[in-house]
């Protein structure tokens, strides 16, 4: 700090306060400086909030890199639009042989990376076979694991061989991680790139271009980009992890855009929304949220119980009053927006308390007089539903879910555990009843019904009481290898509707994705892939 006497002059008074102002300017930290430089220029640039760092831009790894960062730098073969429609992106074109098992992609041309240096089949190579390299870590994703061969036929046409029928191919191309190319300058020299890349080398619209670790990050257009260049200049990602805090800043002016799913709590969404002061985006449903009832557990074994808890509840009013009415009760275990989904037709099931104690008295368990808990041949109408502790929504439906089962005589037990407890106690068989979320775009309804089938994951326990189980697993595994799209969409068809009708699975709402932005902000769009950015559209009115 410094000080100046009264009687020093003009000049030497605007010397100090030109001083003073940079000093203070050398002292902002370089997030604020972005900002600062922002608003001073009226740059082009579009700032948005971020609840943690963007990670490294390498598309062959996982977190803690960012889904929508990846895919700003990134691309795929194909992309996935409304509707489930698979549309040509790197590739303009691809060829399906008749027994399903080789793929013929005719490569777009005059693509470049963001070095100026060309995509070509042979960067296409390099970069799926550095990923077969590493393919424990990407074995989740069907198709990689059933390749044979990758071969390069020209300059402009890359084939790749399974070694048996795979249909979801297509589909899973479209996910952000990890089938998506790097250029040549990003490899490292062993070429191993689950250890780095050298630089964030892409074909996307976008190039990372100032970068501080949990601070920010600020990506400009790719002036080599091969489609539409965006609108705006640049992208600013500010690092700002409290809830709270990401909603002061973008009442400040700070910000032009949050969006995403739980980036902004709902009450917050909501009261922002009522000042008319911004711009208001909710996506179509992005995955439904489900109860899975593990059906080895003596209680939950009846399918008289698992339909009485369904009845037992009332779904559309907890729904609207937890979520402000921002999600909506789902009826289907996988929201119909989803390829394979339409043609579900399973009975709905309404709130009714007498009907739901005449299930469980059916099935036994009887409330004695003077009681609260039902009980059979000496054992109480006891469970247990356990929940991630950080997720306010999930705490307040098991709430809610605790109240009105009571009110039909069963006891529930509600424990919140960090999110990894509740994965792993999933995955390992020990719970009653447990909070899932299908996976949405692009990776269902093949990936949803794949990990039903899959033992130790919690739903392939979950169904363990259901009469059609053997018929089912076979089904589920029959329906990658047909190629005949009607016969597939007769056994999505079949799995889906046993799964939802039988109870195990109770979908309870879909979740969506909000986005709140300032008035200047236009053309907004979510991506019909879950896991997309939506910025390449967007303008700002200057």
């Amino acid at each position: 700090m410094f000080y100046t006497n009264s009687g020093r002059n003009i000049l030497l008074t605007s010397i100090f306060i030109l001083l003073l102002s940079t000093v203070l300017l050398g002292c902002t930290n370089a997030s604020d400086k972005a900002s600062t430089s922002k608003n001073e220029t009226n740059e082009n640039m579009l700032t948005i909030a971020w609840p943690r760092d963007v990670g490294t831009m390498n598309p062959h790894v996982y977190n803690p890199s960012q889904l929508f960062a990846q895919s700003m730098v990134f691309e795929p073969l194909v992309s996935y639009k409304d509707g489930g429609e698979l549309k040509p992106h790197l590739a303009e074109s691809w060829d399906i042989s008749a027994d399903g098992k080789e793929y013929t992609f005719h490569l777009r041309q005059n693509v470049k990376f963001s070095d100026g240096s060309s995509f070509n089949a042979g960067i296409v190579k390099k970069n799926f076979d550095t990923i077969l390299n590493n393919i424990k870590i990407h074995s989740w994703l069907g198709f990689l694991s059933k390749i044979a061969s990758t071969e390069v036929i020209d300059e402009h046409t890359f084939k790749m061989t399974l070694t048996e029928a795979y249909y979801p191919t297509i589909q899973e191309l479209a996910v952000v991680r990890p089938v998506r190319f790097l250029g040549e300058a990003g490899f490292p020299e062993d070429g191993d790139t689950s250890k780095g890349v050298v630089e964030s080398v892409g074909t996307g619209p976008w190039v990372l271009d100032e970068y501080k670790a949990d601070e920010y990050a600020i990506f400009k257009r790719n002036e080599h980009y091969w489609g539409e260049l965006p609108e705006v200049e640049k992208i600013q990602v500010k690092v700002i992890p409290d809830a709270e805090t990401r909603v002061l800043a973008f009442e400040k002016g700070e910000l032009d855009l949050i969006y995403g799913e739980g980036v902004i709590s709902l009450d917050a969404f909501k009261q922002l929304e009522s000042t008319d002061k911004y711009e208001t985006s909710i996506s179509e449903p992005v995955a439904t949220r489900q109860l899975v009832m593990n059906t080895t557990r003596e209680q939950l074994s009846d399918e008289r119980v698992r339909q009485a808890l369904h009845y037992g509840f009332n779904k559309e009013a907890m729904v609207k009053g937890i979520t402000s009415g921002l999600e909506e009760a789902a009826e289907f275990i996988l929201p119909t927006n989803l390829p394979y989904t339409s043609d579900i037709d399973v009975k709905s099931i309404d709130y009714g308390v007498k009907k739901a104690e005449a299930l469980l008295d059916e099935a036994g368990w009887i409330l004695p007089k003077g009681t609260t808990v039902r009980e059979k041949d000496g054992q109480l109408l006891e469970i247990e539903m356990m929940y991630d502790s950080a997720d306010s929504i999930q705490k307040t439906m098991a709430e809610t879910l605790q109240s009105e089962w009571a009110a039909i005589g069963v006891k529930l037990n509600i424990v919140g555990v960090e999110l990894a407890v509740q994965v792993q106690r999933f995955k390992d068989n020990e719970f009653d009843i447990n909070f899932f979320s299908n996976y949405g775009a692009p990776y269902d309804p093949h990936t949803f019904i794949n990990i039903v089938a899959k033992e130790g994951f919690g739903f392939n326990e979950a169904i363990s009481a259901y009469p059609n189980k053997a018929e089912l697993l076979q089904q589920i595994a029959l329906v990658p290898q047909t190629t005949d799209e009607a016969e597939r969409q007769k056994l999505y068809t079949s799995i889906l509707t046993s799964l939802q009708e039988q109870g195990a699975i109770v979908p309870i709402s879909y979740i969506k994705k909000t986005a709140i932005y300032q008035k200047d902000v236009t053309n907004f769009n979510f991506s019909a892939n879950r896991d997309e950015n939506p910025f390449t559209g967007m303008s700002i009115e200057q």
